[in-house]
């Protein structure tokens, strides 16, 4: 069955906050200008927002610049942020609440709020479609297309109806080619689609390798008389420092009695053994978080890797025919934990370039080498500019002293300081064998403040048809168990938070490699933590993966 095939001006792939903000920054432009162009959406979730997942302290820099009347168009910014509180745990009993003259300004939040992504998410494309942009839930986008002078054609949405097997169900329809003079690639972090285009286009050349962290959130509604709406906590230290990792951990106040709260881990870790899942778990029990959460119940789970190599891990972001975006290329600010605002202006600017170019100039399929001076003359670049080197200090020195450097860096000389450092470890290449790496016992979850996997993954709403092929594939199916194994104790076991690989011991005491695909979260992380690089991520059918309701 031939695929059909439809033309937009301009196709965007992700219905995340940069894919978004393009769209309607298009059709704004479209309307003011009286320069009509066509714009078109592709998203692999079920529904806008179906996939989105962020803490999230929001900083309403880029929306007041996209619609500025937001607050009269009924934005979903309901929680304004009333004060920081940020403790370095010291132990698993222990913390020191850090004063605020001590802390980077880039950690303050005042004027920003604590919302739903997804929510936001599911707004920005009302206004989208409202200005008339088409916008196709539950495709996703499963090929890249090029013309025959190797510029980006477009993509193919994935087959629906494909069996384990290879062969066609009774279901079966062909994906469908859609085309245009550009296509903004806006997937998020790890992107699939993104990464190929890296590589085929050699877009890192020069940069630092990507760098990753692995954020497990969790919505919770608290007892009334422990909720303080528009409160932001922060932490850094333990669990992680206890096992030689980086990262920090969150929980934010947000409105109806409710509380987002969440551990960032940090991908760059070295001990095989180390539970990403298991430390968020860890961090729950602490005091300061466990008095918030004791008598409340738990909502919503979720997980999603993060971009945070920044400035110099961002790779060239056009190429023939298109442009990367927002977390497909990396443009989260690690120094500020954001990445909403800075994301959405990458897909504003990328409105502008591509509108320019179709409009005034005929143009299409061609390298927009003035997207990327356009970048670099805007505020985005200055504030990744100023705070380049809070998170390779973050890896260099540890939390402490990194953000005791950091704390001088920004606050002081305001990122002016002469020195870029860099970091040229990537974060699979990280991993130390298990037989040099100690060994780390986690405790059995309470199923009160504490949860199993199977039990939270139940929370994400995750689906996916259980006949067809399976989108976690190995380059090598052999690999897992032949080198993984006995070298770093296969990781993947412990890495994923959705408890999608699992070591199997078959009836003659051989071992296999078991892939439990229905319950992946689409977070990415054992694409980029995998030691071999041996599994790839690729999309499954449309529809399929978590279903957040407001994370």
């Amino acid at each position: 069955m031939e695929r059909e095939s439809m033309e937009f001006d301009v196709l965007i792939v992700g219905a995340g906050p940069a894919g978004l903000s393009a769209a309607c920054k298009i059709r704004q432009l479209s309307e003011s200008t009286g320069k009509d162009i066509s714009v078109c959406v592709v998203e692999k979730g079920s529904e806008v927002g179906a996939h989105i997942l962020s803490g999230a302290v929001f900083e309403p820099t880029a929306l007041n610049e996209l619609f500025p009347d937001w607050k009269e168009k009924g934005a979903p910014l309901h929680t304004e942020v009333t004060g920081d509180d940020i403790y370095y745990m010291t132990s698993d009993e222990k913390a020191i609440k850090v004063p605020g003259f001590a802390v980077p300004k880039t950690m303050h939040n005042e004027g920003n709020y604590i919302i739903s992504l997804g929510n936001l998410c599911r707004w920005l494309a009302e206004q989208a479609e409202g200005m008339g942009a088409e916008i196709y839930p539950g495709f996703a986008a499963a090929e890249v297309l090029y013309n025959e002078d190797g510029s980006v054609k477009g993509i193919a949405t994935g087959d629906m109806g494909i069996a384990a097997d290879g062969s066609q169900k009774d279901s079966y329809m062909p994906g469908m080619e859609l085309h245009a003079k550009y296509t903004l690639f806006s997937e998020g972090c790890r992107g699939h689609l993104g990464k190929q285009l890296i590589e085929k286009f050699n877009l890192a050349e020069g940069k630092d390798p990507q760098h990753y962290g692995i954020g497990i959130k969790e919505l919770w509604k608290i007892k009334p008389e422990k909720h303080s709406q528009g409160k932001v906590v922060h932490s850094t230290g333990w669990p992680l420092s206890e096992n030689g990792a980086f990262g920090g951990g969150f929980l934010y106040h947000i409105e109806d009695d409710q509380v987002a709260l969440g551990l960032i881990t940090d991908l760059c870790y070295d001990n095989p053994y180390l539970s990403p899942f298991e430390e968020f778990n860890r961090f729950k029990t602490h005091p300061v978080i466990k008095d918030f959460l004791e008598g409340g119940e738990r909502i919503s789970y979720g997980a999603r890797a993060i971009s945070k190599g920044g400035l110099q891990s961002l790779p060239k972001m056009t190429f023939p025919g298109g442009l990367l975006i927002g977390c497909d290329a990396g443009t989260l600010n690690f120094a500020k934990i954001k990445g909403s605002h800075t994301a959405m202006k990458s897909g504003m600017l990328a409105a502008e370039a591509v509108h320019k170019a179709i409009t005034e100039q005929e143009r299409a399929s061609d390298d927009l080498t003035e997207y990327t001076e356009a970048f670099n003359s805007s505020w985005l670049y200055k504030e990744l500019y100023q705070q380049r080197n809070f998170g390779p200090a973050q890896h260099k020195w540890g939390n402490l002293v990194g953000s005791a450097y950091s704390f001088v860096d920004i606050n002081i000389f305001n990122g002016s300081l002469p020195w870029t450092f860099e970091d040229k470890k990537a974060d699979h290449a990280a991993m130390k064998p298990a037989a040099e790496s100690k060994k780390i016992t986690y405790p059995k979850p309470d199923g009160k403040i504490t949860f199993d996997r199977l039990a939270s993954v139940f929370l994400s709403n995750t689906n996916h048809e259980e006949d067809q092929p399976c989108h976690l594939t190995l380059k090598d199916p052999a690999l897992p168990i032949r080198d993984n194994l006995p070298t770093y104790d296969e990781p993947a076991q412990r890495y994923c938070p959705a408890g999608v690989y699992e070591v199997v011991e078959n009836e003659d005491g051989s071992k296999r490699f078991q892939i439990n695909g229905q319950n992946c979260v689409h977070c990415k992380t054992c694409d980029i933590k995998d030691p071999a690089q041996n599994i790839v991520w690729v999309t499954p059918e449309g529809f399929g993966g978590p279903n957040y309701p407001n994370m």
